[in-house]
């Protein structure tokens, strides 16, 4: 697979923490799953979620933004009630189909493969966004879903633009296999990670990606650049960022680590 090809400059993202991070697109600004409650306990319908650091940012302190990428709603490791707010103020929600009927008008839910393209506000014509498979858990979707319910990831395409992936609260391999067939090799993938674990789901078996997945899935997706998130600030998250750096040093994919990520160690 050869690596991808652009004039363009790989776009900026910034991390608050959890699975949120900020970057601008063709001249729009979107964010993943917007977290921003304090640390605490979080009941869930399933196992209490812990969260053990706030966020690097508060929404004030974002500026305007114009999309947010929602891997699901049902969570609020991914969706909290700060992040539930903000959805108040940005014109476009993506999400899951069944997240597009759970939020409103403003949220619109993506299909495996569908799309929806956006009108750039500097005058490059449009950005698409495309609905990408996720599963939540080990194992085909079937038998995921009931426990976790649906996840979307997303890949985002432009005339002249980088190809960027994110990939929500993933753990097939398979998903992004079906990804890179599509839309690799991409620019930049943001890849959910953490290696997250309850005991009491799936025999303990891995809700999203851990650090050798991560590193498998840049390898697959022929990326050019990966943002590890979804890796701090929970209990929930087996694997950090000292994990991530060592499982891509072994696969030999040590460069392709953002280098603000690896500063911000």
């Amino acid at each position: 697979m050869s690596m991808p090809q652009h004039d363009t400059e790989q776009i900026q993202v910034r991390t608050f923490g959890g699975p949120t991070a900020l970057f601008e697109y063709g001249g729009l600004r979107f964010l993943t799953d917007p977290t921003f409650d304090g640390p605490g306990d979080y009941p869930s319908a399933g196992p209490t979620l812990v969260k053990t650091a706030p966020a690097t940012a508060a929404p004030a302190d974002l500026g305007p933004v114009d999309v947010v990428l929602l891997s699901h709603d049902e969570h609020a490791d991914n969706l909290d009630t700060s992040g539930r707010a903000l959805l108040d103020d940005v014109p476009l929600t993506l999400t899951t189909p069944g997240g597009g009927q759970r939020l409103g008008k403003k949220a619109k839910g993506l299909a495996d493969w569908e799309s929806v393209e956006l009108d750039r506000p500097d005058g490059g014509g449009t950005v698409t966004v495309t609905g990408v498979p996720a599963v939540h858990g080990p194992g085909p979707r079937e038998k995921v879903e009931p426990f976790t319910g649906q996840v979307v990831g997303f890949v985002l395409t432009g005339q002249g633009l980088p190809t960027v992936y994110v990939s929500g609260d993933n753990a097939s391999l398979d998903a992004v296999k079906e990804t890179a067939q599509r839309f690799g090799p991409v620019d930049t993938a943001i890849l959910f990670a953490g290696a997250p674990r309850f005991p009491m789901l799936f025999d303990g078996g891995l809700l999203v990606l851990d650090s050798a997945q991560a590193a498998e899935a840049a390898r697959i997706l022929g990326a050019r650049r990966v943002v590890p998130v979804h890796h701090d600030s929970w209990t929930h998250f087996t694997e950090g960022r000292d994990q991530l750096e060592a499982a891509f040093t072994a696969a030999g994919l040590a460069d392709r680590l953002d280098r603000d990520w690896l500063r911000r160690a």
